[in-house]
């Protein structure tokens, strides 16, 4: 992980065309200011991970469906 140590109004600058900028700071909350392309993708951790999880479940749903018909010779609905 690589560590920054920035003020208010600085930035850093990722891959080029992801610009993160200082906004604000007020004890121990940091407010940041994000510039990205229209293309990216931007989501706080929690929201991915919830994401993720629902895409995991969904895969297992799937496979076992493909299973139960490769295994029966029917659909899971017939």
């Amino acid at each position: 992980m690589l560590y920054l140590t920035r003020k208010i109004g600085e930035s850093v600058i990722i891959n080029d065309d992801i610009e993160v900028t200082v906004i604000d700071i007020r004890g121990k909350s940091i407010k940041l200011g994000f510039t990205f392309p229209a293309t990216a993708t931007v989501l706080r951790r929690e929201i991915h991970e919830r994401i993720q999880a629902e895409n995991r479940a969904a895969e297992a749903t799937h496979q076992a469906g493909q299973v139960t018909e490769q295994e029966t010779g029917k659909k899971p609905t017939d």
